[in-house]
């Protein structure tokens, strides 16, 4: 099954849905319109309970070459109601899994959006990119927190002042991206990976711990976790099951 929006696209594949980032003539810049869908479709998304992970990718060229600033008033500040759509934040708020499948130039914006989803899959394509600095402008979707956090900040200061661009191999080699595949691989290898994401309420529960535990102390981390663990309701038989199922698979790994 296939959704349309304008300049988006959502396709289902059983439990994963495949989010696409259609305006390859603008590089998949994002104008408010479709800043404020995409928003709208992750929190849907979010809320279906059907829906076990979704990829985000966009069509070629580009992955998405962020905010279209062709969009934006001349004289617009930061603050404003057009900049408040923000698809990092909306990434970064959903239980759901969500994996970047990037396929060509991620930039900016592109590149907040990447670093706020839970894992990012690149082709031998992608290109990465922090160009705020030569526009002048700077970042609104958590780039200057969530870059060092993924790379270091020595690699995030030089990517961010440079707005030099960096390919797949190097952002694998520092950390960018958990995986580097052949383009023509990339949906299949993103949607294959999304499929092996354990179907537990667990899943959402450890995710929003490691996004809180960034921001504490190894202690206060900790503490956090034991917390979670604590309040969580124990069902032994669906621990059995969910047991004797990882076993099952892991054997079946172990013998291929």
């Amino acid at each position: 099954m296939t959704n349309s929006m304008e300049h988006l696209r959502c396709e289902s594949h059983g439990d994963v849905r495949l989010v696409t980032f259609d305006r390859p003539e603008k590089k998949n810049a994002m104008s408010n319109e479709m800043r404020s869908q995409l928003c709208r479709l992750l929190a849907d998304l979010d809320a279906d309970e059907t829906v076990k992970a979704v990829v985000l990718t966009g069509t070629d060229p580009a992955f998405t070459a962020g905010v279209d600033f062709t969009d934006i008033d001349p004289a617009f500040k930061a603050s404003e109601a057009q900049f408040s759509v923000n698809p990092g934040r909306a990434l970064r708020a959903m239980s759901t899994p969500v994996l970047c499948a990037v396929n060509g130039a991620c930039v900016s914006g592109g590149l907040e959006i990447a670093l706020s989803a839970t894992f990012i899959v690149a082709s031998t394509q992608a290109r990465f990119a922090d160009t705020h600095a030569r526009l002048g402008v700077v970042p609104t979707w958590g780039l200057t927190a969530l870059l060092p956090r993924a790379i270091g900040v020595r690699h995030a200061r030089e990517l961010s002042i440079t707005g030099n661009f960096i390919d797949a191999v190097t952002a694998l080699q520092i950390g960018l991206v958990n995986h580097v595949v052949a383009h023509e691989d990339l949906i299949p290898f993103s949607l294959q990976l999304a499929g092996q994401i354990a179907s537990t309420p667990a899943v959402g529960e450890i995710l929003s711990l490691y996004r809180q535990g960034e921001e504490l102390s190894l202690q206060g981390a900790l503490s956090l976790e034991a917390t979670s663990t604590a309040r969580r309701p124990f069902n032994a038989e669906t621990f059995a099951k969910a047991g004797r199922e990882t076993v099952a698979r892991q054997r079946a790994e172990t013998s291929e």
